[in-house]
């Protein structure tokens, strides 16, 4: 009789701890108990900018249709929270506003990443100019904040790191994504504007990928060419010397010039100026840190790549809503896989389009001294 009542007792004992970790767990309301600025640390969106992405994604992930499945706000915000952090999903789903699983949380961030990358929600907010009056603003906006006219976006790449995929996949064999850093990236490929916002990003291609191999096989590319070739000749992307030099896309001189000349103004407001796509690197993965080389994305090439289109599109948002860039919450150095030291320049053999290019850049030199 004393064992039985022994065993009742632990039985209870054992509820009741069940009943206090289900309590402790309860999920709190991020909305409710977080103040503005510490919701924008936490999920690096303000609280009326992530109600409008929810609002804006409600129709491509499933509703809540038990008791026991998530709404579509903390799918949401589960999701901000690890692009924000970068931290592995046990971390994001023991986090004290969510207390869900693992698994729970990997579900969230496919489902909602997955929506950030439709078609329809992704090319509204990250997208190139799209007609001769987009094409004039753009330039005008950078024109007005640099005095140098033509210009309509700064182009880069930059590294994200990613786990390495198998050694035997058919289609992404791991040794093409080892860059010459000797880790295993996407490179991306990124176009801001005058506001770092990014109006074109390619992550497609693998870590050994070549810079101007990705722009060759850019969309932006042959935009501008046939853009050109119709006499809209006023239009151009400034880019670093990875790239090759085109009547749209102005690189540094070959050679460093001497001082007070025009030739070294124009190299010195090109460096200037072509520092806009790094700040918008650093801006981008410092307020989505997964995105960062340490935090390294454990997800396949195809997975990683629609994250970090994901990220864009947040950024942008960011950007547009005017939201605060965050600041560095580590104190080591961090690596934002941006190209140091700068490369040589593109050796090519002269041809019309490089001809071109290089009178393109005179006429601007010439009307720079003026």
């Amino acid at each position: 009789m004393e064992d039985v009542v022994q065993l009742l007792l632990i039985e209870e004992l054992e509820d009741i701890e069940v009943r206090n970790r289900r309590v402790h767990r309860r999920r709190l309301d991020p909305f409710n108990e977080l103040s503005d600025e510490y919701f924008i640390k936490v999920f690096r969106l303000s609280k009326a900018l992530a109600q409008f992405l929810v609002h804006l994604l409600k129709d491509y992930i499933a509703p809540a249709n038990r008791s026991t499945d998530l709404d579509i706000t903390t799918k949401v915000l589960v999701t901000l929270r690890f692009l924000a952090s970068g931290s592995y999903q046990m971390d994001v789903g023991s986090n004290y506003y969510f207390g869900i699983s693992q698994p729970s949380v990997s579900r969230c961030i496919e489902e909602v990443v997955n929506a950030m990358n439709r078609n329809e929600i992704f090319n509204a907010y990250v997208h190139f100019p799209r007609n001769i009056q987009e094409l004039n603003a753009a330039r005008m906006g950078f024109f007005e904040k640099y005095n140098f006219p033509g210009i309509i976006g700064c182009i880069d790449c930059t590294h994200v790191a990613i786990f390495p995929p198998k050694v035997d996949d058919d289609n992404y064999p791991e040794h093409i994504y080892v860059n010459r850093k000797n880790y295993h990236s996407i490179n991306v490929q990124l176009i801001c504007d005058h506001n770092l916002k990014i109006i074109n990003v390619n992550a497609l291609f693998p870590g050994s990928t070549n810079d101007a191999f990705i722009w060759n096989q850019s969309n932006v590319q042959t935009l501008l060419r046939r853009l050109h070739e119709a006499g809209n000749k006023n239009y151009f992307l400034l880019g670093d010397s990875g790239y090759p030099l085109r009547s749209w896309l102005l690189t540094p001189l070959e050679y460093e010039p001497r001082p007070n000349i025009p030739e070294h103004f124009y190299n010195s407001r090109h460096k200037t100026i072509r520092s806009t796509i790094e700040r918008c690197n650093g801006v981008l993965k410092m307020r989505f840190r997964c995105l960062l080389k340490h935090r390294v994305l454990h997800y396949s090439p195809e997975k990683a790549s629609k994250i970090i289109n994901a990220c864009v599109l947040l950024h942008n948002l960011c950007i547009e809503h005017n939201i605060e860039t965050p600041q560095n919450e580590e104190a080591e150095q961090i690596d934002l896989g941006v190209h140091v030291p700068e490369r040589n320049h593109v050796v090519e053999r002269v041809n019309p389009e490089l001809a071109a290019g290089r009178n393109q850049r005179n006429k601007l030199i010439t009307l720079l001294q003026q």
